[in-house]
Protein backbone atom coordinates (compact mmCIF):
# COMPACT_ATOMS: atom_id res chain seq x y z
CA UNK A 1 0.00 0.00 0.00
CA UNK A 2 1.43 3.37 -1.10
CA UNK A 3 -0.11 6.69 -0.24
CA UNK A 4 0.85 10.33 0.09
CA UNK A 5 1.03 12.15 3.41
CA UNK A 6 0.23 15.73 4.30
CA UNK A 7 2.61 17.93 6.29
CA UNK A 8 0.20 17.92 9.25
CA UNK A 9 -0.08 14.14 9.29
CA UNK A 10 3.66 13.73 8.84
CA UNK A 11 4.47 15.93 11.84
CA UNK A 12 1.85 14.16 13.93
CA UNK A 13 3.30 10.72 13.31
CA UNK A 14 7.00 11.34 13.86
CA UNK A 15 8.37 9.41 16.83
CA UNK A 16 11.68 8.18 18.26
CA UNK A 17 14.08 6.38 15.92
CA UNK A 18 14.37 2.63 16.08
CA UNK A 19 15.01 1.54 12.48
CA UNK A 20 13.65 1.52 8.95
CA UNK A 21 13.69 -0.69 5.89
CA UNK A 22 13.00 0.09 2.24
CA UNK A 23 11.73 -1.84 -0.74
CA UNK A 24 13.24 -2.04 -4.21
CA UNK A 25 11.42 -3.94 -6.94
CA UNK A 26 13.35 -7.10 -7.73
CA UNK A 27 11.04 -8.59 -10.36
CA UNK A 28 11.34 -12.14 -9.06
CA UNK A 29 8.75 -14.73 -8.14
CA UNK A 30 9.54 -17.35 -5.48
CA UNK A 31 8.05 -20.81 -5.42
CA UNK A 32 5.44 -21.20 -2.68
CA UNK A 33 3.93 -24.50 -1.63
CA UNK A 34 0.97 -22.87 0.12
CA UNK A 35 -1.98 -21.86 -2.02
CA UNK A 36 -4.12 -18.81 -1.26
CA UNK A 37 -6.25 -20.89 1.10
CA UNK A 38 -3.44 -22.77 2.85
CA UNK A 39 -1.37 -21.67 5.80
CA UNK A 40 2.37 -21.44 5.35
CA UNK A 41 4.45 -24.16 7.05
CA UNK A 42 7.08 -22.48 9.25
CA UNK A 43 10.04 -23.86 11.21
CA UNK A 44 11.80 -21.93 13.97
CA UNK A 45 15.60 -22.19 14.31
CA UNK A 46 16.64 -20.65 17.62
CA UNK A 47 13.52 -20.13 19.73
CA UNK A 48 14.83 -18.29 22.79
CA UNK A 49 14.84 -14.51 23.28
CA UNK A 50 13.93 -12.80 20.01
CA UNK A 51 13.52 -16.24 18.46
CA UNK A 52 10.58 -16.93 20.74
CA UNK A 53 8.91 -13.74 19.57
CA UNK A 54 9.69 -14.52 15.93
CA UNK A 55 8.12 -17.96 16.02
CA UNK A 56 5.11 -16.71 18.01
CA UNK A 57 4.54 -13.95 15.44
CA UNK A 58 4.82 -16.40 12.56
CA UNK A 59 2.28 -18.69 14.23
CA UNK A 60 -0.37 -15.99 13.74
CA UNK A 61 -0.29 -16.41 9.97
CA UNK A 62 1.44 -19.78 9.53
CA UNK A 63 1.57 -23.29 10.98
CA UNK A 64 4.61 -24.14 13.11
CA UNK A 65 5.73 -27.56 11.89
CA UNK A 66 9.17 -27.73 13.54
CA UNK A 67 11.18 -26.07 16.29
CA UNK A 68 14.96 -26.27 16.56
CA UNK A 69 17.11 -25.12 19.46
CA UNK A 70 20.29 -26.33 21.15
CA UNK A 71 18.61 -25.86 24.54
CA UNK A 72 16.30 -28.81 25.22
CA UNK A 73 14.46 -26.92 27.98
CA UNK A 74 13.42 -24.34 25.39
CA UNK A 75 12.31 -27.10 23.06
CA UNK A 76 10.15 -28.61 25.78
CA UNK A 77 8.47 -25.26 26.43
CA UNK A 78 7.91 -24.67 22.72
CA UNK A 79 6.32 -28.10 22.33
CA UNK A 80 3.70 -27.09 24.88
CA UNK A 81 2.65 -24.25 22.57
CA UNK A 82 3.13 -26.02 19.25
CA UNK A 83 2.10 -29.58 20.04
CA UNK A 84 2.12 -30.81 16.44
CA UNK A 85 5.62 -29.55 15.70
CA UNK A 86 8.68 -31.80 15.61
CA UNK A 87 11.70 -30.77 17.66
CA UNK A 88 15.43 -30.81 16.85
CA UNK A 89 18.71 -29.51 18.24
CA UNK A 90 20.43 -29.57 14.81
CA UNK A 91 18.86 -27.65 11.92
CA UNK A 92 20.71 -29.86 9.42
CA UNK A 93 18.87 -32.92 10.72
CA UNK A 94 15.60 -30.97 10.66
CA UNK A 95 16.02 -30.14 6.98
CA UNK A 96 17.03 -33.72 6.19
CA UNK A 97 13.84 -35.01 7.81
CA UNK A 98 11.32 -32.32 6.96
CA UNK A 99 12.75 -30.32 4.07
CA UNK A 100 9.80 -30.93 1.78
CA UNK A 101 7.30 -30.04 4.51
CA UNK A 102 8.73 -26.61 5.32
CA UNK A 103 7.96 -23.41 3.41
CA UNK A 104 9.72 -20.82 5.58
CA UNK A 105 12.02 -20.53 8.58
CA UNK A 106 12.82 -18.01 11.28
CA UNK A 107 16.47 -17.86 12.33
CA UNK A 108 17.48 -16.37 15.66
CA UNK A 109 20.39 -17.05 17.97
CA UNK A 110 24.05 -16.09 18.19
CA UNK A 111 25.20 -14.06 15.20
CA UNK A 112 27.63 -16.76 14.06
CA UNK A 113 24.82 -19.23 13.28
CA UNK A 114 22.57 -16.93 11.24
CA UNK A 115 24.34 -17.48 7.92
CA UNK A 116 24.87 -21.28 8.13
CA UNK A 117 21.20 -21.89 8.93
CA UNK A 118 19.81 -19.24 6.57
CA UNK A 119 21.98 -20.25 3.64
CA UNK A 120 20.99 -23.89 3.99
CA UNK A 121 17.33 -22.91 4.15
CA UNK A 122 17.46 -20.62 1.10
CA UNK A 123 19.39 -23.18 -0.95
CA UNK A 124 16.50 -25.55 -0.26
CA UNK A 125 14.06 -22.90 -1.52
CA UNK A 126 12.81 -21.79 1.90
CA UNK A 127 11.83 -18.22 2.74
CA UNK A 128 13.87 -16.79 5.63
CA UNK A 129 13.31 -14.30 8.46
CA UNK A 130 16.73 -13.85 10.13
CA UNK A 131 17.44 -11.70 13.13
CA UNK A 132 19.75 -8.71 12.95
CA UNK A 133 22.59 -8.05 12.40
CA UNK A 134 21.99 -10.66 9.68
CA UNK A 135 25.50 -12.15 9.88
CA UNK A 136 28.75 -12.02 11.84
CA UNK A 137 31.01 -11.28 8.86
CA UNK A 138 30.94 -9.22 5.67
CA UNK A 139 31.21 -12.05 3.14
CA UNK A 140 28.33 -13.90 4.79
CA UNK A 141 26.09 -10.85 4.33
CA UNK A 142 27.01 -10.61 0.64
CA UNK A 143 26.42 -14.33 0.18
CA UNK A 144 23.05 -14.16 1.98
CA UNK A 145 21.93 -11.36 -0.34
CA UNK A 146 23.14 -13.13 -3.47
CA UNK A 147 21.56 -16.43 -2.46
CA UNK A 148 18.19 -14.82 -1.69
CA UNK A 149 18.25 -13.13 -5.10
CA UNK A 150 19.26 -16.31 -6.90
CA UNK A 151 16.68 -18.51 -5.17
CA UNK A 152 13.91 -15.89 -5.48
CA UNK A 153 12.80 -16.36 -1.88
CA UNK A 154 11.14 -13.83 0.43
CA UNK A 155 13.51 -12.59 3.12
CA UNK A 156 13.30 -10.20 6.04
CA UNK A 157 15.89 -9.15 8.63
CA UNK A 158 14.49 -8.81 12.12
CA UNK A 159 14.98 -5.07 12.66
CA UNK A 160 11.30 -4.75 13.50
CA UNK A 161 11.29 -0.97 13.72
CA UNK A 162 11.33 -1.05 9.93
CA UNK A 163 7.59 -1.67 10.07
CA UNK A 164 7.01 1.68 11.78
CA UNK A 165 4.92 4.17 9.85
CA UNK A 166 6.83 7.25 11.01
CA UNK A 167 10.20 5.69 10.26
CA UNK A 168 9.26 5.04 6.66
CA UNK A 169 7.91 8.55 6.34
CA UNK A 170 11.12 10.10 7.67
CA UNK A 171 13.27 8.01 5.34
CA UNK A 172 11.25 9.07 2.33
CA UNK A 173 11.53 12.70 3.42
CA UNK A 174 15.33 12.30 3.51
CA UNK A 175 15.23 10.66 0.09
CA UNK A 176 13.22 13.63 -1.19
CA UNK A 177 15.92 16.02 0.08
CA UNK A 178 14.14 17.57 3.05
CA UNK A 179 17.44 18.48 4.75
CA UNK A 180 19.37 19.46 1.64
CA UNK A 181 22.95 18.16 1.59
CA UNK A 182 23.64 15.94 4.64
CA UNK A 183 27.24 15.73 5.77
CA UNK A 184 27.07 14.35 9.32
CA UNK A 185 25.33 11.54 11.16
CA UNK A 186 25.90 10.79 14.86
CA UNK A 187 24.45 7.78 16.69
CA UNK A 188 25.18 6.67 20.24
CA UNK A 189 23.92 3.89 22.49
CA UNK A 190 24.20 2.64 26.05
CA UNK A 191 25.12 -0.82 24.72
CA UNK A 192 26.84 -3.07 25.60
CA UNK A 193 24.66 -4.20 28.47
CA UNK A 194 26.43 -7.59 28.47
CA UNK A 195 30.07 -8.30 29.42
CA UNK A 196 32.75 -7.00 27.02
CA UNK A 197 36.42 -6.19 27.40
CA UNK A 198 36.96 -9.32 29.50
CA UNK A 199 39.21 -12.38 29.41
CA UNK A 200 38.06 -15.81 28.33
CA UNK A 201 37.07 -18.01 31.27
CA UNK A 202 38.95 -21.22 31.96
CA UNK A 203 36.81 -24.36 32.23
CA UNK A 204 39.25 -25.64 34.86
CA UNK A 205 38.05 -22.88 37.18
CA UNK A 206 34.53 -24.37 37.33
CA UNK A 207 33.51 -27.41 39.37
CA UNK A 208 33.09 -30.41 37.10
CA UNK A 209 29.57 -30.97 38.43
CA UNK A 210 28.54 -27.44 37.44
CA UNK A 211 29.76 -27.98 33.88
CA UNK A 212 28.03 -31.36 33.62
CA UNK A 213 24.75 -29.91 34.91
CA UNK A 214 24.95 -27.11 32.39
CA UNK A 215 25.45 -29.54 29.51
CA UNK A 216 22.61 -31.90 30.46
CA UNK A 217 20.06 -30.06 28.37
CA UNK A 218 22.41 -28.24 25.99
CA UNK A 219 23.76 -29.54 22.68
CA UNK A 220 27.06 -27.69 22.92
CA UNK A 221 28.49 -28.91 19.62
CA UNK A 222 25.42 -27.55 17.79
CA UNK A 223 25.68 -24.31 19.75
CA UNK A 224 29.27 -23.85 18.51
CA UNK A 225 27.89 -24.44 15.02
CA UNK A 226 30.31 -23.30 12.29
CA UNK A 227 32.62 -21.37 14.65
CA UNK A 228 35.95 -22.46 16.08
CA UNK A 229 35.38 -24.91 18.88
CA UNK A 230 35.88 -23.89 22.49
CA UNK A 231 34.86 -25.64 25.69
CA UNK A 232 31.63 -24.84 27.47
CA UNK A 233 31.84 -22.63 30.57
CA UNK A 234 28.72 -22.03 32.67
CA UNK A 235 27.26 -18.58 32.05
CA UNK A 236 30.08 -17.45 29.76
CA UNK A 237 28.42 -17.80 26.35
CA UNK A 238 24.93 -19.26 26.56
CA UNK A 239 22.47 -17.76 26.49
CA UNK A 240 22.79 -14.02 25.72
CA UNK A 241 26.36 -13.20 26.72
CA UNK A 242 27.71 -14.62 23.46
CA UNK A 243 27.27 -11.17 21.86
CA UNK A 244 30.45 -9.80 23.40
CA UNK A 245 32.77 -12.46 21.91
CA UNK A 246 34.34 -11.97 18.49
CA UNK A 247 33.88 -15.63 17.53
CA UNK A 248 30.12 -15.52 18.11
CA UNK A 249 28.82 -11.94 18.10
CA UNK A 250 29.25 -8.49 16.59
CA UNK A 251 29.36 -6.35 19.73
CA UNK A 252 27.35 -3.22 20.38
CA UNK A 253 27.72 -1.97 16.80
CA UNK A 254 26.19 -5.14 15.34
CA UNK A 255 23.47 -5.25 17.95
CA UNK A 256 22.07 -1.73 17.59
CA UNK A 257 23.19 -0.18 14.29
CA UNK A 258 20.83 -2.33 12.19
CA UNK A 259 18.09 -0.50 14.08
CA UNK A 260 19.50 2.98 14.60
CA UNK A 261 21.41 3.43 11.32
CA UNK A 262 18.70 1.80 9.23
CA UNK A 263 16.59 4.89 8.51
CA UNK A 264 19.39 7.21 7.31
CA UNK A 265 21.04 4.33 5.43
CA UNK A 266 17.90 3.89 3.34
CA UNK A 267 16.77 7.51 3.17
CA UNK A 268 20.16 8.84 2.10
CA UNK A 269 20.77 5.94 -0.29
CA UNK A 270 23.98 4.91 1.45
CA UNK A 271 25.87 1.84 0.27
CA UNK A 272 29.36 0.99 1.53
CA UNK A 273 31.87 3.25 3.26
CA UNK A 274 35.18 3.99 1.57
CA UNK A 275 37.05 4.16 4.86
CA UNK A 276 36.51 3.53 8.56
CA UNK A 277 38.60 4.13 11.68
CA UNK A 278 38.00 3.46 15.39
CA UNK A 279 39.11 4.26 18.90
CA UNK A 280 38.24 1.90 21.77
CA UNK A 281 38.74 1.31 25.47
CA UNK A 282 41.03 -1.56 24.46
CA UNK A 283 40.44 -5.26 23.88
CA UNK A 284 42.22 -8.61 23.55
CA UNK A 285 40.68 -9.61 20.18
CA UNK A 286 38.69 -12.31 21.95
CA UNK A 287 36.13 -10.09 23.70
CA UNK A 288 34.86 -6.82 22.19
CA UNK A 289 35.84 -3.56 23.92
CA UNK A 290 33.58 -2.04 26.54
CA UNK A 291 33.58 1.31 24.68
CA UNK A 292 34.17 2.35 21.10
CA UNK A 293 33.93 5.26 18.69
CA UNK A 294 33.83 4.39 14.99
CA UNK A 295 34.01 6.90 12.14
CA UNK A 296 32.79 5.92 8.66
CA UNK A 297 33.34 7.95 5.50
CA UNK A 298 30.69 7.49 2.80
CA UNK A 299 31.16 8.73 -0.77
CA UNK A 300 28.82 10.86 -2.87
CA UNK A 301 25.80 8.94 -4.25
CA UNK A 302 23.93 10.52 -7.17
CA UNK A 303 22.47 13.75 -5.79
CA UNK A 304 23.66 13.00 -2.25
CA UNK A 305 26.81 14.56 -0.80
CA UNK A 306 29.64 12.61 0.86
CA UNK A 307 29.08 12.27 4.58
CA UNK A 308 30.68 11.18 7.84
CA UNK A 309 28.86 8.79 10.17
CA UNK A 310 30.17 8.59 13.73
CA UNK A 311 29.11 5.77 16.03
CA UNK A 312 29.59 5.80 19.83
CA UNK A 313 28.88 3.07 22.39
CA UNK A 314 29.60 2.10 25.98
CA UNK A 315 28.84 5.59 27.30
CA UNK A 316 30.88 7.59 24.78
CA UNK A 317 28.82 10.30 23.08
CA UNK A 318 29.16 13.37 20.87
CA UNK A 319 30.53 16.30 22.86
CA UNK A 320 28.24 18.08 25.28
CA UNK A 321 28.15 21.27 23.19
CA UNK A 322 26.79 19.40 20.16
CA UNK A 323 24.23 17.50 22.20
CA UNK A 324 23.00 20.72 23.79
CA UNK A 325 22.91 22.60 20.47
CA UNK A 326 20.64 19.98 18.91
CA UNK A 327 18.26 19.67 21.84
CA UNK A 328 19.28 16.42 23.52
CA UNK A 329 18.73 16.08 27.23
CA UNK A 330 21.89 16.04 29.28
CA UNK A 331 21.24 12.49 30.52
CA UNK A 332 20.25 11.01 27.11
CA UNK A 333 22.03 7.65 27.08
CA UNK A 334 21.15 6.96 23.43
CA UNK A 335 20.42 9.21 20.49
CA UNK A 336 20.67 9.80 16.76
CA UNK A 337 21.31 13.00 14.83
CA UNK A 338 21.34 13.69 11.08
CA UNK A 339 22.66 17.16 10.20
CA UNK A 340 21.79 18.82 6.89
CA UNK A 341 22.11 22.32 5.47
CA UNK A 342 18.38 23.04 5.81
CA UNK A 343 17.79 21.44 9.20
CA UNK A 344 18.36 18.24 11.10
CA UNK A 345 16.67 15.04 12.23
CA UNK A 346 16.83 14.33 15.95
CA UNK A 347 15.70 10.79 16.59
CA UNK A 348 12.95 10.65 13.99
CA UNK A 349 11.84 14.28 14.22
CA UNK A 350 12.61 16.78 11.45
CA UNK A 351 13.64 20.14 12.90
CA UNK A 352 14.17 23.41 11.07
CA UNK A 353 13.08 22.20 7.63
CA UNK A 354 9.68 22.05 5.96
CA UNK A 355 8.64 18.48 5.03
CA UNK A 356 8.50 17.87 1.30
CA UNK A 357 4.92 17.66 0.03
CA UNK A 358 3.40 14.67 -1.77
CA UNK A 359 6.11 12.20 -0.83
CA UNK A 360 5.10 8.60 -1.52
CA UNK A 361 5.49 6.18 1.36
CA UNK A 362 5.00 2.44 1.24
CA UNK A 363 3.52 1.18 4.51
CA UNK A 364 3.55 -2.24 6.11
CA UNK A 365 0.33 -4.30 6.01
CA UNK A 366 -2.24 -3.68 8.70
CA UNK A 367 -3.82 -6.24 10.99
CA UNK A 368 -0.98 -7.05 13.39
CA UNK A 369 -0.45 -5.76 16.92
CA UNK A 370 2.81 -3.81 17.19
CA UNK A 371 5.86 -3.33 14.98
CA UNK A 372 7.37 -6.74 15.72
CA UNK A 373 4.25 -8.63 14.64
CA UNK A 374 3.73 -6.28 11.68
CA UNK A 375 7.28 -6.86 10.45
CA UNK A 376 6.62 -10.61 10.54
CA UNK A 377 3.25 -10.21 8.84
CA UNK A 378 4.89 -8.26 6.01
CA UNK A 379 7.19 -11.23 5.43
CA UNK A 380 4.29 -13.70 5.56
CA UNK A 381 2.24 -11.55 3.18
CA UNK A 382 5.14 -11.35 0.72
CA UNK A 383 5.43 -15.15 0.79
CA UNK A 384 1.73 -15.54 0.14
CA UNK A 385 1.83 -13.06 -2.75
CA UNK A 386 5.16 -14.26 -4.22
CA UNK A 387 6.63 -10.76 -3.92
CA UNK A 388 10.10 -10.78 -2.28
CA UNK A 389 10.47 -7.06 -3.03
CA UNK A 390 7.62 -6.24 -0.63
CA UNK A 391 9.75 -7.00 2.43
CA UNK A 392 11.38 -3.74 3.39
CA UNK A 393 14.35 -5.40 5.09
CA UNK A 394 14.87 -7.97 2.34
CA UNK A 395 18.37 -9.40 2.11
CA UNK A 396 19.35 -8.36 -1.45
CA UNK A 397 18.39 -4.69 -1.39
CA UNK A 398 18.52 -3.54 2.24
CA UNK A 399 19.58 -6.01 4.93
CA UNK A 400 22.65 -7.37 3.15
CA UNK A 401 24.13 -3.99 2.14
CA UNK A 402 23.26 -2.46 5.54
CA UNK A 403 24.92 -5.32 7.44
CA UNK A 404 28.00 -5.14 5.21
CA UNK A 405 28.39 -1.41 5.84
CA UNK A 406 28.03 -1.81 9.60
CA UNK A 407 30.41 -4.75 9.79
CA UNK A 408 33.21 -2.79 8.13
CA UNK A 409 33.14 -0.83 11.39
CA UNK A 410 34.15 -3.95 13.26
CA UNK A 411 37.25 -4.24 11.07
CA UNK A 412 38.29 -0.86 12.46
CA UNK A 413 37.36 -1.89 16.02
CA UNK A 414 39.56 -4.99 15.63
CA UNK A 415 42.45 -2.71 14.62
CA UNK A 416 41.94 -0.42 17.63
CA UNK A 417 43.01 -2.86 20.34
CA UNK A 418 45.09 -0.40 22.39
CA UNK A 419 43.18 1.60 25.02
CA UNK A 420 42.12 5.09 23.91
CA UNK A 421 44.28 4.99 20.80
CA UNK A 422 42.96 5.25 17.27
CA UNK A 423 43.76 2.15 15.24
CA UNK A 424 44.90 2.01 11.64
CA UNK A 425 42.33 3.31 9.18
CA UNK A 426 40.67 0.75 6.92
CA UNK A 427 40.38 1.82 3.28
CA UNK A 428 37.63 -0.36 1.86
CA UNK A 429 36.92 -1.72 -1.61
CA UNK A 430 33.35 -2.95 -1.25
CA UNK A 431 33.03 -4.44 -4.73
CA UNK A 432 35.88 -6.86 -4.09
CA UNK A 433 35.48 -6.96 -0.28
CA UNK A 434 39.13 -6.03 0.22
CA UNK A 435 41.20 -3.66 2.35
CA UNK A 436 43.19 -1.58 -0.13
CA UNK A 437 45.73 0.12 2.14
CA UNK A 438 48.65 -1.46 3.98
CA UNK A 439 47.06 -2.87 7.14
CA UNK A 440 48.78 -5.97 8.43
CA UNK A 441 46.77 -6.66 11.59
CA UNK A 442 46.33 -10.44 11.92
CA UNK A 443 42.80 -11.82 11.96
CA UNK A 444 41.13 -9.29 9.66
CA UNK A 445 40.70 -11.76 6.81
CA UNK A 446 38.42 -14.01 8.88
CA UNK A 447 36.27 -11.02 9.86
CA UNK A 448 35.71 -10.45 6.17
CA UNK A 449 35.32 -14.08 5.10
CA UNK A 450 35.11 -16.75 7.82
CA UNK A 451 36.42 -20.30 7.73
CA UNK A 452 33.67 -22.72 8.71
CA UNK A 453 34.15 -25.77 10.86
CA UNK A 454 33.78 -29.17 9.16
CA UNK A 455 30.13 -30.13 8.73
CA UNK A 456 28.93 -26.65 7.76
CA UNK A 457 28.85 -25.12 4.30
CA UNK A 458 29.71 -21.51 3.46
CA UNK A 459 29.91 -21.52 -0.37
Amino acid sequence: MTRRISRRRFLKTTTALTGLGFWVAAGVTPNVRASANERIAVAGIGIGGKGEGDINNASRWGDIVAVCDVDRDRLANAKKRFERSKDYTDFRKMFDDLGKSIDAVTVSGPDHMHAPASLMAMRLGKHVYAQKPLTRTIYESRLMADTAREMKVCTQMGNQGSAGQALRETAMQLKAGVLGPVKEIHIWTDRPIWPQGINRPNPADFPREEIENGLKNLDWDCWINAAKFRDYCPGAYHSFVWRGWWDFGTGALGDIACHAFNMPFVGLELTAPVSVVAKTSGHNRDSFPSKSKVTFQFPARGNFAPLTFTWYDGGWKPNEEMRKEYGFKEDAISGSLIIGEKGYVRGNQIVGAEPVKNVEVRYAPTGADGEDATHSLEWGTAIRENKPENCWSNFPNVAGPLAEAILTGNLAVWNASKPNEEGDMIEWDSKNMKITNNVSTPGLDELIRPVYRDGYRLD
